[in-house]
């Protein structure tokens, strides 16, 4: 039963309730139009964030997870962006090919695990949002999020897997979204990643956005690498090719660069070490939460499906360290959080925990180059 709402919050308890409905599931012909959404009024992240927690109300409250100030000494006469990664896990492999056999299918059901991931983005308030795993971006995160005051874009995976399963909602893709208010976008592009030069079905989205506080230029890019053991070879020629448009795109790092992905790659694995040894002289930010800042979490993604449990580092927020300072960057869930039966869970909607980081402009980049 929902709750008695006045009339503005019963306009806005329609308006998600309409993400619910599958009339746009059978039509993946028009996957790549973008919608007009500009006719929609505006939605109060806070009446948003209300609804969402009443369509919640039987399951457990939110984890509470701190963000950890990694300033050091560094003054900044401009508001921090924050940056917001996350593989969301796409609905059709939720429920029809990842087996989360831990997970109860009553968990990942549509119509609330939706509201945990918008209750988990309207939590951290991101000004940068990179998703991976999106096969609800036309009925869901664009309405709702361009109607937050974000500008959006996606590129489908040519070949998603999710349009193997039955009643899938179209393919996943990488998406991203910025806040109008604060950055203009000056270039955009969908990049088809190429392994030994043939295209893969592996994705990327490069935007190049200028701050307006700051009136300082960078590029924003998200990813999600070919999954799989075995595949070391791939992603690393993937992450090769990633590297090399983005290098054109930034002017050989004169434009400030921050990459959000899902790699599928531990640390260990040579495109991790392409990326830390790049001439765009990046760095991996959840590094600094390590006592020595040189070692990634233990894990940011941890499930347990029939051949096992599964606990990795595969998802990064990487940063061009001579232009940007990392002011902060939110903690992980515990182990104990996460419990026993592991991700996702009535608790938390996906099997990859989010990323969030505050960034700052350094004063004086090419020093530092």
């Amino acid at each position: 039963p929902v709750c008695s709402m006045g009339n503005s919050s019963s306009r806005l308890y329609s308006a998600l309730a309409k993400t619910l409905s599958s009339s746009a599931v059978s039509q993946h012909q028009d996957c790549l139009e973008q919608p007009d959404s500009t006719q929609l009024d505006p939605i109060d992240p806070k009446d948003l964030l209300e609804e969402c927690q009443i369509v919640l109300q039987k399951r457990p409250p939110r984890f509470q997870r701190d963000f950890v100030d990694l300033k050091k000494n560094t003054a900044s006469n401009h508001r921090p962006i924050r940056v917001m990664q996350w593989n969301i896990l796409a609905q059709a492999l939720g429920e029809g090919k990842d087996n989360f056999v831990q997970c109860p299918m009553e968990a990942l059901k549509w119509e609330e695990r939706k509201c945990l991931i918008l209750e988990e983005i309207l939590a951290y308030k991101p000004d940068i949002l990179c998703l991976q795993e999106v096969d609800h971006y036309f009925d869901t995160f664009e309405p709702l999020l361009s109607r937050l005051g974000y500008q959006c874009t996606f590129f489908p995976k040519p070949w998603s897997p999710c349009l193997d399963v039955e009643q899938n909602n179209g393919p996943d893709g990488c998406a991203l979204f910025f806040l109008k208010d604060r950055f203009e976008l000056i270039n955009s592009a969908n990049i088809r990643l190429t392994a030994m030069k043939l295209k893969t079905n592996q994705v990327a989205i490069a935007q190049t956005l200028k701050c307006n506080e700051t009136g300082r230029l960078f590029c924003i890019a998200v990813t999600h690498l070919k999954a799989r053991t075995g595949w070391e070879r791939f992603r690393s020629a993937q992450g090769c090719d990633l590297l090399q448009n983005l290098k054109s795109i930034t002017q050989g790092a004169k434009i400030p660069l921050i990459i959000c992905g899902d790699f599928n790659a531990e640390p260990t694995e040579e495109v991790y070490r392409e990326f830390s040894n790049s001439s765009l002289n990046l760095n991996s930010a959840y590094k600094l939460l390590s006592p020595d800042g040189q070692s990634e979490p233990p894990y940011t993604t941890w499930k347990i499906r029939p051949s096992g449990e599964c606990r990795h580092t595969l998802d990064y927020i990487w940063y061009s360290q001579h232009a940007l300072n990392v002011n902060s960057a939110l903690g992980l869930l515990t182990e104990e959080q996460i419990g026993p039966n592991r991700l996702p869970s009535f608790n938390y909607p996906s099997d990859h925990l989010s990323l969030v980081c505050d960034f700052s402009f350094n004063q004086d980049p090419d020093r530092l180059l």
